[in-house]
C-alpha cells in the first residue's frame, strides 16, 4: 500500500502550459510546498521564481528542456540546461529528439542526452521519449541510450497534445532500464486511480498538474 507521504514524494506538480501566469506558478509552487511534493515543473522561463519561493524548502524546481517538441538542436538543449540551472532548477525533463529516434539515427541522439547530462552537472535528468509516437523497439533503444548516456530517468510523456502514460509503456520502460534507473509516468494523471495503475506498472515517478486532488482522494481511504 502506498502511504500519502509516499505518494506525494513521488509527485512532480506540474505546470507547463504556455498561459500560465505568475500567479499559477506560485500557486503551483505553494501546493508543491504544502503537500511536500518531490517538485514543481515549470517552463524555462519560470524556474527563477519557482526557485525564489521553493530555495532551501526541500521542493525541488525541475525545469523542461527542449520542450514540447524534442527538435531543438543539441546545443540549443545544453544552452537551455545550462541557464536552467543557473536560474535553480535541479532537475532537468528533456524531450528526446524523436525524429532522430525514428530515423535510426542514435548516435545523435546519444550525443543529445549526454549533452544535457553533462551540462547538467549532477543534477538530475529525465528523458520524456513521447511513447505515443515512438513504436515499441523505438521506446525500447530510446530507455537503452537515455541509460547509457547517463540519465537518471525516462519518463513516457510531454503531456502535451499526444496520449500520455499507459501501463504498458511503463512496464515495458522498467524492464528495459531495470530496477535501478527511475521511470516517470506523465501524461493524463489525472486521479488517484491513473496513479496507483503506473506505480504498480513500474512508475518511480509520477507528473501531474492535479498533485493536491491525488493526494486527497488518498487521504480519504
Amino acid at each position: 500500500m502506498v502511504t500519502p507521504e509516499k505518494l506525494a514524494g513521488m509527485i512532480d506538480h506540474t505546470n507547463i502550459k504556455p498561459n500560465a501566469t505568475k500567479e499559477d506558478i506560485k500557486k503551483l509552487c505553494n501546493e508543491a510546498l504544502n503537500y511536500n511534493f518531490s517538485s514543481a515543473c515549470v517552463t524555462p522561463a519560470n524556474v527563477a521564481l519557482a526557485h525564489e519561493i521553493l530555495a532551501e524548502t526541500g521542493v525541488n524546481v525541475c525545469a523542461v528542456v527542449g520542450f514540447p517538441f524534442g527538435t531543438n538542436k543539441s546545443e540549443i538543449k545544453v544552452f537551455e540546461a545550462l541557464v536552467a540551472v543557473e536560474d535553480g532548477a535541479v532537475e532537468l525533463d528533456m524531450v528526446l529528439n524523436i525524429g532522430a529516434m525514428r530515423s535510426s539515427e542514435e548516435a545523435l541522439v546519444k550525443r543529445d542526452i549526454e549533452g544535457v547530462v553533462e551540462s547538467a552537472d549532477g543534477m538530475i535528468v529525465k528523458v520524456i521519449l513521447e511513447t505515443a509516437l515512438l513504436n515499441n523497439n523505438e521506446k525500447v533503444r530510446a530507455c537503452i541510450l537515455s541509460k547509457e548516456s547517463g540519465a537518471d530517468y525516462v519518463k513516457t510523456s510531454t503531456g502535451i497534445g499526444y496520449s500520455g502514460a499507459n501501463a504498458h509503456d511503463v512496464e515495458l520502460m522498467r524492464k528495459t532500464v531495470g530496477p535501478d534507473m527511475g521511470v516517470k509516468a506523465s501524461g493524463g494523471i489525472r486521479d488517484l486511480k491513473k496513479a496507483l495503475e503506473m506505480i504498480d506498472a513500474g512508475a518511480s515517478k509520477i507528473g501531474t498538474s492535479t498533485g493536491p486532488a491525488i493526494i486527497d482522494d488518498i487521504l480519504k481511504k
